[in-house]
């Protein structure tokens, strides 16, 4: 599956910016839906999680400010970005995790740019 993300680019500190990630196919059998982020200088790590039949796992970082979400009907996962911080700039991407021939097979979107000004 080929997921496609999309979001505002840039933000002021204490606003709000939501991302969209659609998949060219169904997302109702994945095993894990996420978003990770790659912040300047550091290496790529979770912000927030789906797993199996819905349970969400956060990162502390993001705990009471972001929130992730599903739309099977539309294929696609959100992420609800609340209170950013500057430290919140960098690259998110997302990630599904499913089932291939019963193996399971890592997605990946692209990435887009996050800048959270001061």
């Amino acid at each position: 599956v080929q997921l496609v993300e999309s979001g505002r680019g840039s933000v002021q500190a204490g606003g709000s910016a939501r991302r969209s990630c659609v998949a060219s196919g169904s997302i109702s059998s994945a095993i894990v839906m996420a978003w990770y982020r790659q912040t300047p200088g550091n290496q790529r790590e979770s912000v927030a999680s789906i797993i199996g039949g819905g349970n969400t796992i956060y990162a502390d970082f993001v705990k009471g400010r972001f929130t992730i979400s599903r739309a099977d009907d539309k294929n696609t996962v959100y992420l609800q970005m609340n209170n950013l911080r500057p430290e919140d700039t960098g690259v998110y991407y997302c990630k599904i995790v499913q089932f291939v021939i019963g193996v399971p097979r890592d997605s990946w979107g692209q990435g887009t740019q996050l800048t959270v000004s001061s």
